[in-house]
């Protein structure tokens, strides 16, 4: 399975009476997060669903990913994604899908441990940033395996 992990872009900063959940990406979280998502495409990154948090930004960041990744099949809102659920809770939710490539829009630190998991390293620490993407091939049912293709932070993707 191929499987693309996208940390949503920049979001603004929560006002008097905004929940968390209501932060919206900011323009400059949607230009270095469209930067990403160009290159990735012209890298080949096709994935089949996306499955995102709920959360307006990881929302806001799935639609983009959607779009500009010609995703057909459209996205997923699932609470597997939303802090704190754990590694183990996404990696039965991406597994009940049935696909072959996957894109999951999120927070972190979940999805740094999310990594960490996948490819069997507890101790591994990955520094997410906002709008990073990495693209994992994985194996596994239950004890997942996988190998990390590449990470593309905002910076490398400017133009």
């Amino acid at each position: 399975m191929r499987l693309y992990i996208l940390r949503h872009g920049i979001a603004e900063e929560a006002t008097v009476g905004m929940t968390d959940a209501d932060r919206a990406l900011t323009q400059e979280g949607r230009r270095k997060l469209r930067g990403v998502l160009d290159r990735a495409r012209k890298a080949g990154a096709r994935p089949s669903v996306i499955l995102t948090s709920p959360l307006r930004r990881a929302l806001e960041t799935a639609e983009m990913a959607e779009k500009i990744l010609n995703v057909e099949s459209g996205l997923a809102r699932t609470n597997a994604l939303v802090p704190p659920s754990s590694p183990e809770r996404v990696w039965k939710e991406i597994r009940s899908r049935n696909v072959e490539d996957i894109l999951i829009a999120g927070h972190e630190p979940l999805l740094s441990t999310l990594m960490a998991f996948l490819l069997g390293c507890h101790a591994l620490r990955v520094r997410m940033k906002k709008g990073a993407l990495v693209c994992l091939d994985v194996e596994g049912t239950t004890e997942p395996q996988g190998v990390l293709n590449w990470m593309l932070i905002p910076k490398l993707a400017a133009e």
